[in-house]
């Protein structure tokens, strides 16, 4: 049957930013296995770390997760035929390219942008820098390329964060451009910082605020050009595989710290819609977006909150089964996730189920020479709370109708290989699946484990019940002794106090 979108990428050559990270190696990987030897050179912009240049690096990419199944099926023989190094950063002017690697790019015909600075916490001249300058610098390539036919641009749903609602439309520019790149290049750091609340406006950090005036300089850039907007991006709802993950942000963060027994508790609204959205399906909208890219610079939504919808009500019955379907061998407490509906509540409970436990376990560790890491983890966990406060309780409803329009213009044959509908996708499901991927690949423990990861389930579970009970004495022995009641009254006083502590904290 035939296919328009194959068609598009048929011979192409295809310049990428981002590929080595979570999305990226997931679009290598898609364009691999679904074009194969019909598509020409993949290049990837890779800075050089340290030690390892950028030629070092690409040869390490196919022992990335993703490709897996890919080159169990395939072998590897694609990657050294189709992908090529160039060493260089979106945050260097000029891309940091080389004549020769210019010369070699003479013949890329499709760009895709995902490069970006991800910290909310990263400072107005960073993100300046990376996200928006380095978009420019993208567009200023793309405008070099003689066969150049399409530019995607990654953005987010969050670029329109000062907004409860949003559609699939490009709203005014959040700021002069011209003025902030004025402030960021003649202030120091500490000015800056200052500056930078009023800068900013109603955006809550830097990331939305640089996101959104990246979009206004692609849609002025006068080329063929669409921009997807993802919210918060998680594992893999079908490619490669069910549950397929490298990112720890989000919810597969939580899992992997709530499946190690060291997170017990989770600030967050069971009633609000979160919107997330699985990356093989942002990997489809990548490549479904290059294919309509026109001078107008159409958008689409890549989210979930007013198609299927996701509340943690919807997954909070199955948290507990899906934590001991799948135990980790490492564990080192007995899993439970509770889920709390404010930031008071979560640090209160935090004292008793997070940083006394990990204060203990930490001095133990020291004591038979080991690192202390838990109470570390603890600290980096709530300094982060502060950043992360605005999108915890807040629900933002993004409008997908151009989206859902254009999964039902494609051909049958497209829209089974890049579908981007996800009316059907059952959450309870994708969390077990994104559990079980959550062990295998951030966890990094594999199925032959479960066994023996259940036997460690089963004696942590005890000693959580011991654990307890040494709790129940304790509040029983201090009401006793200080309201000097009786052992009856004593242990009323402490069942009660012992179930609260469990019920609200």
């Amino acid at each position: 049957m035939s296919s328009p979108v194959a068609e598009f990428y048929k011979g192409a050559d295809i310049f990428l930013t981002g590929g080595t990270g979570f999305v990226g190696v997931a679009l290598i990987e898609k364009l691999l296995r679904c074009f194969g030897n019909d598509i020409g050179k993949i290049y990837l912009l890779i800075r050089s770390k340290k030690d390892v240049p950028a030629s070092q690096r690409i040869l390490d990419l196919p022992k990335n997760s993703a490709f897996e199944k890919f080159i169990a099926e395939k072998g590897d023989g694609l990657f050294k035929e189709k992908l090529v190094a160039v060493s260089g950063d979106v945050g260097s002017p000029d891309l940091g390219l080389s004549d020769s690697d210019k010369a070699a790019l003479k013949n890329v015909s499709i760009v895709f942008h995902s490069a970006a600075t991800l910290d909310f916490e990263a400072n107005l001249k960073t993100t300046y820098e990376i996200n928006l300058l380095g978009t420019r610098r993208v567009i200023e390539l793309c405008k070099s390329l003689p066969k150049f036919k399409a530019l995607l641009h990654v953005s987010s749903a969050y670029a329109n964060s000062n907004r409860n609602q949003a559609e699939e439309v490009l709203y005014e520019v959040p700021g002069d451009v011209e003025k902030v790149g004025g402030l960021v290049s003649s202030l120091n750091d500490a000015a800056l910082e200052e500056v930078t609340p009023t800068v900013l406006g109603n955006h809550p950090n830097t990331y939305t605020f640089t996101k959104a005036l990246a979009e206004h300089a692609v849609a002025e850039s006068g080329l063929n050009t669409c921009i997807i907007r993802p919210s918060m991006i998680i594992g893999a709802w079908k490619e490669p595989v069910p549950g397929w993950t490298i990112s720890k942000n989000g919810p597969q963060g939580f899992l992997m710290a709530a499946s190690k027994g060291v997170v017990r508790r989770l600030p967050v609204s069971k009633n609000l819609v979160y919107d997330y959205i699985p990356v093989d399906i942002v990997i489809n909208h990548m490549i479904l977006g290059a294919y309509k890219a026109d001078p107008s610079t159409p958008i689409y939504h890549c989210t979930s909150s007013t198609c299927n919808p996701f509340r943690w009500a919807d997954v909070e019955e199955r948290i507990h089964e899906i934590l001991h379907k799948y135990p980790l061998k490492s564990a080192v407490w007995y899993p439970a996730l509770k889920l709390l509906p404010s930031l008071f509540l979560f640090r209160l409970s935090a004292l008793i189920f997070h940083i006394l436990p990990a204060f203990i376990l930490d001095n133990t560790l020291a004591l038979a020479g080991g690192r202390r890491i838990l109470m570390r983890l603890h600290r980096n966990i709530n300094g982060s709370l502060d950043r992360l406060a605005p999108f915890i309780f807040q629900e933002w409803m993004y409008d997908n109708r151009k989206t859902v329009a254009l999964h039902e213009s494609l051909k049958p044959a497209d829209q089974e290989r890049f579908g981007v509908d996800i009316r059907q996708l059952r959450w309870p499901d994708l969390f077990d699946d994104l559990a079980k991927g959550v062990r295998r690949y951030l966890n990094k423990e594999s199925d032959s484990t479960i066994p023996a990861g259940r036997k460690k389930d089963t004696i942590l579970m005890f000693a959580n019940y011991l654990v307890q009970g040494v709790f129940f004495y304790v509040i029983w022995y201090l009401t006793s002794t200080v309201l000097r009641t009786s052992y009856s009254g004593g242990l009323y006083a402490a069942s009660s106090i012992f179930a609260a502590i469990m019920y609200f904290l």
